[in-house]
Order: structure tokens, then C-alpha cells, then sequence
């Protein structure tokens, strides 16, 4: 069954050294665009996680939020140089000594040193970044599932309004042969009475020329051929499963293509109400389409 390219996704984990929640939103677009919001120090985890939700989807713009609360200090990775400052106090003291004075240190001013903080590591805590993968993938889970149930819904939209298309281009197909008929009867009498107020001989093997000409013309028969089974292959994707996204936005174009030509070829009132009909219908079934995947 297809799926929407609109959903959302969440997860949350809680442990003693830390929690996390991961959002995931996602909207129709051409190819898969994922945009990511989550602490600097994590970027390293990217390329891998990035991987993970292409697995899930491959079309939409998919925004990725983590918010990450670190309880436990230990599993920052970060450490203070001790050894640096107190060689940095103790040449403090001879200096203040050599003038009399006391040194006393300000250890806000110490806090704020860069220089006296490192990272034991550019790679987070191993615990971590795999309780922060299976928080993604819960939540990804979480999404798929409310793309799914999206798409079933669109899916079964669709499938009515092919009926509906599917009436209409009946309807198309019932009146051409009228279209055709009165066509021919006017095209006769207009040459008719042409003949007759020029005083020219009648020519009945010319008249059956210029009738044949205008029905090959207005004859949309190949034309709702092709348009019937560009709806019933519509109807076929729909049930397939898998990325069917593309196809049917073929399929439409396509479909598009041939109920204008039908409209346009047949010259008529009434064919023109239901091609447009036909074709508001279509577009609504376009606006569908365009966001399955």
C-alpha cells in the first residue's frame, strides 16, 4: 500500500545518565532532503543516522529534532587539567611572593579558561550513541506508521475519484458518435447550399472526402482508448506497494494529456462541460498524488 510523504514520528527514552526525544516531521517533496537539529558534539553520529532514515523513506523533506538532557557528567567526555592549573597557581604564588603579596585565585576566572578543558574524545559515550540509534529508530518506526495510515486514506480517496473519471470519460465516449453524426449532417448541408448559390454541379464522391476528413478529425476513439487504460493502470498502482510516488504522477500527466486532446478534437458543448469535470477531478487527484511516496 502506498504511503504519505506527510508524518510524524516521536520517542522518548529516560535512563540514569540521560534522556532523549527524538521528532521527526516530513512533507511532500521531490527527493529526500533530511535536515537535522541536535547538539554540536553529535555530528559525528550523522552520516551513520542519516543512513538509518533512507532506509525508511526516499522521497520528502524529513526534519530530524533531538532534544538530549546528559544527567551524569562522566558521559560528556570532558575533563579538567588539573595538573595545568596547579602549575599555573604555583607560579602565581612565587610571583605574588616576590612581591610581598598573597596570591588569592579567582576560580571563576579559572572555570572560564578554555585552555585548562579537554575532550577525551571526538566519539560520545558508546552507551549513548546507541541508546541515541535506538531512539531514532523507535521513533522512525513511529513515523512510517503514521505516513502508512495517511496513505491508506489517500489511497482510498483516489480510488473513488477514479470512478468518478472513469464515468465521465464514459460519458465522453457516449457522445462523440451524436458529436460525429450531427457534425457530418451539418458539413452536408453546408456544402449543399454552398453548390447551390455558386450554381456548381454536385460531386457526391467529394462530399464523402470532405465527411470522411471531418470525421478522422473529430474521431477520439484511440484517444479514450488510452484514456481508459491510463485510469486502470492508475487503479493497479494504487495497489501495489513500495515507492509508487513517481508513477502515478506520470500517470496523470498522461491522463491530462489525452483528455485535452479529446476536448479539443471534438468541438463540442457538452463534450467541453465533462472534460472540464473530468479535469478538475484530475487535479484534485494530482494534489493527492504529489504527496505519496
Amino acid at each position: 500500500m502506498p504511503v504519505s510523504m506527510t508524518g510524524f514520528g516521536r520517542h522518548e527514552t529516560q535512563a540514569a545518565a540521560w534522556t532523549h526525544v527524538w521528532e521527526i516531521k516530513s512533507v511532500n517533496g521531490r527527493y529526500l532532503d533530511v535536515k537535522w537539529r541536535m547538539p554540536g558534539y553529535l555530528r559525528s553520529l550523522e552520516n551513520g543516522w542519516e543512513k538509518i532514515v533512507r532506509t525508511y523513506a526516499s522521497r520528502g523533506r524529513v526534519d530530524v529534532a533531538l532534544n538530549l538532557e546528559v544527567l551524569d557528567a562522566g558521559v560528556m567526555g570532558v575533563s579538567f587539567n588539573e595538573t595545568m592549573a596547579k602549575a599555573m597557581f604555583k607560579e602565581m604564588e612565587k610571583l605574588a611572593a616576590s612581591q610581598g603579596r598573597v596570591f588569592d585565585p579567582d576560580y571563576n576566572r579559572v572555570l572560564s579558561m578554555s585552555s585548562l578543558w579537554r575532550d577525551n574524545g571526538s566519539e560520545p559515550d558508546p552507551g549513548l550513541a546507541k541508546s541515541l540509534t535506538d531512539g531514532l529508530e523507535g521513533a522512525l518506526k513511529e513515523w512510517v506508521d503514521s505516513r502508512a495510515v495517511e496513505g491508506e486514506a489517500m489511497v482510498a480517496d483516489l480510488m473513488s475519484r477514479l470512478d468518478t473519471l472513469r464515468d465521465l470519460a464514459r460519458q465522453v465516449g457516449e457522445r462523440i458518435p451524436d458529436v460525429l453524426e450531427a457534425k457530418k449532417v451539418a458539413l452536408r448541408q453546408r456544402i449543399t447550399d454552398m453548390l447551390e448559390s455558386a450554381n456548381a454541379d454536385f460531386s457526391e464522391d467529394r462530399l464523402l472526402q470532405e465527411v470522411a476528413y471531418l470525421t478522422d478529425k473529430l474521431d477520439v476513439s484511440e484517444e479514450l482508448t488510452r484514456l481508459d487504460a491510463h485510469l486502470d493502470r492508475l487503479g493497479e498502482v494504487l495497489a501495489d506497494t513500495g515507492q509508487v510516488g513517481k508513477k502515478l504522477d506520470f500517470l496523470v500527466q498522461e491522463t491530462f494529456r489525452e483528455i485535452n486532446t479529446c476536448g479539443n478534437k471534438a468541438q463540442d458543448t457538452d463534450v467541453s462541460r465533462l472534460v472540464v469535470d473530468f479535469k478538475a477531478e484530475l487535479e484534485r487527484c494530482r494534489e493527492q498524488v504529489q504527496n505519496i511516496e
